[in-house]
């Protein structure tokens, strides 16, 4: 078959935007959203100053727009928001616990427990939020195993995107590549229409994960005080009639399933207990603990306690579980007015409107015996943990003369997490069955997230990304020029011809490859939307059914395994695991090959050809 000729200007002109474009978007000093921007901006000026004519008529150049109200668009954005409610609720911290408690007893068997569960949540939730709680339970079992955490951290995020290759909500590039085949005239897919192959391929890919993975992985030492959650003293006020009021300190620890730390137990004024297991706790006392935000507030709840705050405890006035209140990490600087001051001193809660929840010294223990945290005298270096409303802690970061950290985070609305998970069970039943569209499905879910109250407008605004709106509406607007051009049947035509003679299982594997390959180099959005076209063109000259060119599409574009630049979650447990880029191609290029490999063979015997 002949190598076909040069196709039109316009068409030539798409193909050499798209090979820019895919520069543009793998530049780090430009930002992608400025890159997206470029990119639609020279389309339509383009096709306005020379317009195009085909068989189909004038070529609006207002059409290159229409991607900003596609309703993969649509779905993306709201599939964000509506997982936002999951992540404010903590409608997923049980499974953190849960795992958090396992890896205790049998580590081997919980890596593959943590793969399994990591796949599974991320084929229904985007898998960003899923590797962040499962972060920071890795981090601390590598600490207490004294190890380093890079043998987990690589294998759990890629578990999360072999997991969204599973159904058509599982990434925003399954829902690009359904949306865009729909377009070209495919039958939609229904979401669990790829579940089998990616499942059959996705089990050998963790079976690689947790077994080889890693065994392969070099010794990399992760920087663990940037990784690991601080660790806070903090005392919690045993109330009348509270769980612990009257049990012995062995049942209290036991309640909080062993994590509990008690340095002392302090009684009335002056008196303190040296925590020994058998000594009975009382309502009154006061148990100084230490661990980390989150675990602090957990025992607050599970004991039925309440935090120590400034020189007073928590009362109706002013209680630490109130309704958009926020957890802050503070640092004492030098010439803040918190140096060599006690909180006491300066009536930090008067004056900023924020209640001091625990403090952070060094890696040290802070001995508050006989004194509560606002009477503690304060050092340049401390962090101080504080909670506090949003108002209160945005008017905070605006004074300027302390220094306030990045680690702000809203705490987690618990009580509203069912209704949270009930939501977003709904939304992927009503999608599954076919009743409702994803875009409407999801949209609906979003919306009844923030009149449930599990999130609001805030939250909804946060969870959106302007990179993956406009990473997404440059997508298609190319793929939009490509497919009216016929640059796409071009690329097809120059494809087939390489391959020439070749049976379709080999053109098939080798689509899959590319896109895997182009994957690991550019956005795997841009990857999915440009492949697509190209797939149905293959098929078509072929005389073959589309569907599973386009399957391969999505599966090769999902492979994002080989670089750490190819999928944001893989820049995550860089960071934390203190990866190289070298040990992403290490471990990452053998699971593209075994999963392109699997799904080579899976795909043509699924679909008989």
């Amino acid at each position: 078959m002949p190598f076909p000729d040069l196709p039109n200007g316009h068409a030539l002109f798409v193909l050499l935007l798209t090979v820019f474009a895919l520069f543009l978007f793998r530049r780090d000093d430009i930002p992608l959203e400025t890159s997206c921007v470029i990119v639609l901006l020279i389309l339509t000026v383009g096709f306005t100053l020379v317009p195009f004519h085909n068989f189909n008529g004038h070529l609006e150049p207002m059409e290159f727009f229409s991607g900003f109200g596609h309703e993969a668009l649509v779905a993306v954005c709201a599939l964000m928001v509506a997982g936002q409610g999951l992540v404010r609720t903590g409608a997923l911290e049980p499974i953190g616990r849960f795992l958090g408690r396992i890896w205790k007893s049998s580590p081997l068997f919980s890596l593959l427990l943590t793969l399994l569960i990591a796949g599974i949540l991320s084929a229904f939730v985007n898998n960003t939020p899923i590797v962040v709680l499962l972060l920071p339970i890795l981090i601390s079992v590598a600490i207490r195993a004294n190890a380093s955490p890079a043998g987990l951290l690589m294998p759990m995020g890629f578990a999360t995107l072999l997991g969204g290759m599973a159904t058509t909500i599982g990434t925003s590039t399954n829902l690009l590549v359904v949306s865009v085949a729909a377009d070209l005239g495919l039958e939609k897919f229904g979401m669990f229409d790829f579940l089998l192959p990616a499942s059959m391929a996705g089990g050998i890919g963790i079976l690689y994960l947790w077994l080889v993975a890693p065994k392969i992985m070099p010794e990399r030492q992760a920087v663990m005080k940037n990784t690991s959650p601080r660790i806070f003293t903090a005392q919690l006020h045993i109330s009348k009639g509270s769980f612990a009021d009257g049990k012995k300190l062995s049942e209290v620890i036991h309640k909080t399933e062993g994590q509990m730390k008690v340095i002392r137990i302090q009684r009335g004024s002056e008196s303190s207990i040296i925590p020994m297991p058998d000594a009975t706790i009382k309502a009154g006392d006061k148990l100084r603990v230490t661990d980390s935000p989150d675990r602090l507030k957990e025992y607050e709840q599970v004991l039925g306690a309440k935090l120590f705050k400034a020189g007073k405890f928590v009362d109706d006035d002013h209680p630490l579980t109130a309704e958009n209140q926020q957890l802050s990490e503070l640092v004492v600087t030098p010439g803040s007015p918190l140096a060599g001051k006690t909180l006491k001193d300066i009536s930090f809660m008067d004056q900023y409107g924020l209640v001091a929840i625990a403090l952070h010294r060094a890696d040290k223990v802070v001995d508050m015996h006989n004194k509560g945290l606002g009477k503690v005298t304060l050092h340049v270096g401390d962090v101080l943990l504080v909670q506090g409303g949003q108002k209160e802690i945005a008017e905070f970061k605006k004074r300027g003369d302390i220094l306030i950290l990045d680690a702000t985070t809203d705490l987690p609305r618990s009580h509203r997490a069912p209704r949270a998970l009930a939501i977003m069970a709904g939304v992927i039943f009503f999608a599954a069955i076919g009743l409702l569209p994803i875009a409407i499905s999801a949209l609906l879910g979003a919306l009844l997230m923030i009149l449930t109250h599990c999130i609001t407008w805030r939250d909804a605004l946060n969870a959106l990304s302007a990179q993956v709106v406009l990473i997404v509406a440059s997508s298609l607007a190319l793929g939009i020029g490509m497919t009216e051009t016929g640059a796409a049947e071009y690329l097809a035509q120059a494809f087939v011809s390489v391959l020439h003679g070749t049976p379709p299982v080999v053109i098939l594997s080798g689509l899959m490859l590319l896109l895997a390959i182009l994957t690991n180099v550019v956005s795997n959005n841009a990857a999915a939307v440009i492949g697509t076209p190209i797939a149905v063109s293959v098929a078509t000259q072929l005389n073959l059914p589309p569907e599973p060119f386009v399957i391969a599409v999505l599966f090769g574009a999902n492979m994002s395994f080989a670089t750490p630049m190819a999928y944001k979650t893989n820049l995550l447990v860089m960071n934390a695991g203190g990866y190289k880029f070298s040990d992403f191609v290490r471990v990452g290029v053998p699971l593209v090959v075994i999963m392109w490999i699997s799904l080579s063979i899976i795909l043509p015997i699924m679909y008989d050809f």
